[in-house]
């Protein structure tokens, strides 16, 4: 497997983009999680307007502000170390119209003005790119932000972007593209071309999440792809989600030895030991299928050469406490 990479220290923004189902947001949230360790400060951001983050949390739905969800743990796992802060935001095209106005022209009331009369609709409508770099303008403006009056610290240690799909993130990220057919110059494009920067700069990381199966993978692939031939995109680690463990050792293909089974089962006071040795057997193949799976598409990704992290499946579910759980093993893995 490709060796893991435990030097995250110059990103800044963490963009985490799947295929729908292989638990993006969770992973998202996990990752959020573990890069708060040792008193770091976190932004967790949405971009879809699901509201997943605040159920991922239980948390009343998340609004147009950034707001504190979670402590994490502490550094390396010690729960004696003090965790840093997880703040959330949901941001969407209205709003973060509202914040461009406000910070570049001082007319947040004449864009709450345009809101009501449905003007921000109708632009983003029209114009599908602008949409996407407003959203986007306002992830790079988290990261960039500095506390003021010291002109250097920053207000968040790092900031996890809950992405758009694999399938769009290339048109996402290309913000400077996107928006050329619209304004090749003015504040538009100025402000196209600061995000631009942002994005394609090391502070910036996409991190891909699928699962070990086939389109999930070959989606991931191509997505890796083409990122690589946007100039100045770096793209980070790929994070496998709900990986199952190989739960037998030696050659899973190899036919049981029904007559030995069903009399082992016998011994053991087990009923109908026929069928059941039938059904385990059953069971056998299905497992021996899902490891061959499973190795088969891990060497597809591991011949893209970006560095995978595994994190197990959950089968009880997920909530606070097994988000903490893939933090852990996130951080276990160096990816924080």
């Amino acid at each position: 497997m490709t060796a893991r990479d435990t030097d995250w220290d110059g990103v800044r923004l963490h963009v985490v983009t799947g295929k729908g189902g292989t638990g993006k947001t969770t992973v998202a949230a996990a990752l959020a999680l573990a890069l708060a360790g040792s008193g770091r400060k976190v932004l967790l951001i949405e971009v879809e307007g699901r509201q997943g983050i605040a159920r991922l949390f239980d948390s009343s739905p998340l609004p147009y502000a950034e707001r504190k969800i979670a402590i994490g743990q502490g550094g390396n796992g010690d729960s004696s170390r003090p965790g840093g802060d997880v703040y959330a935001l949901a941001i969407d095209p209205e709003g973060a119209l509202l914040d461009y106005l406000a910070m570049f022209y001082g007319m947040r009331s004449a864009g709450k003005a345009l809101t009501r009369v449905g003007m921000v609709d109708f632009a983003t409508a029209i114009a599908p790119g602008l949409s996407d770099v407003l959203v986007t303008g306002k992830a790079t403006e988290a990261a960039r932000r500095r506390v003021a009056g010291t002109g250097s610290r920053y207000v968040y240690d790092a900031v996890v972007m809950d992405a758009p799909p694999t399938g769009r993130i290339g048109r996402f990220l290309n913000v400077t593209t996107e928006v050329s057919d619209l304004a090749k110059v003015g504040p538009v494009r100025a402000h196209a071309d600061t995000v631009a920067n942002v994005i394609r700069s090391p502070q910036t990381a996409v991190h891909f999440v699928c699962t070990l199966e086939e389109m999930p993978v070959q989606e991931t692939l191509d997505g890796i792809a083409e990122l690589r031939k946007i100039k100045g995109i770096q793209v980070g680690g790929v994070i496998v989600n709900m990986a199952r463990p190989a739960l037998l050792a030696g050659d899973l293909h190899q036919a049981p030895d029904l007559p030995a089974l069903t009399a082992a089962l016998t011994a053991a006071g087990l009923g109908d030991t026929g069928q059941l040795a039938a059904d385990l057997a059953a069971e056998l193949a299905e497992h021996a299928d899902r490891v061959e799976l499973q190795d088969r598409e891990r060497a597809e990704l591991d011949a893209a050469g970006q560095p995978i992290y595994e994190l197990p499946l959950i089968t009880e579910g997920i909530d606070l406490a097994a988000l903490y759980r893939l933090a852990a093993e996130l951080r276990d893995q160096g990816a924080a």
